[in-house]
């Protein structure tokens, strides 16, 4: 690992761990369970701490749902022991895509490739 790497390992927490957190899993740690996306979840020996480690960017919807509500102790047993029952009618879990290209853009939206001209109101046209 260079010493650019180091650095940013201290620093940068929007890409993966940083140094503090790191060392506090490796020491307080116990590994609970894996998402789908490899985001790995911890509690400490008393359970009064959870949090996750993110493979790859830091992004907050990218936890799933079942494991939303471990974390924020809505259900007690971690899904990897437990798993929720879904019901066949439930969508499968989609990150937050604002300010990615793939981020929703309505009819009109300059954003699209091909924007529909806008029909929804009239211009104004002074007199």
């Amino acid at each position: 690992m260079g010493v650019l790497n180091f650095i940013k390992r201290i620093f940068v927490w929007w890409d993966g761990q940083t140094l503090g957190t790191q060392l506090f899993t490796w020491r307080k740690g116990e590994k609970v369970g894996e998402d789908e996306q490899g985001n790995t979840y911890y509690r400490n020996a008393d359970d009064s701490k959870r949090w996750v480690i993110f493979n790859g960017e830091v992004e907050g919807s990218r936890i799933s749902p079942d494991w939303h509500g471990w974390l924020h102790r809505t259900w007690d047993e971690p899904p990897s022991d437990k798993p929720l029952v879904h019901k066949d009618w439930e969508k499968p879990h989609i990150p937050n895509l604002t300010g990615t290209a793939q981020a929703y853009a309505p009819k009109g939206s300059i954003r699209r490739a091909e924007p529909m001209p806008r029909s929804d109101y009239e211009a104004w046209t002074p007199e």
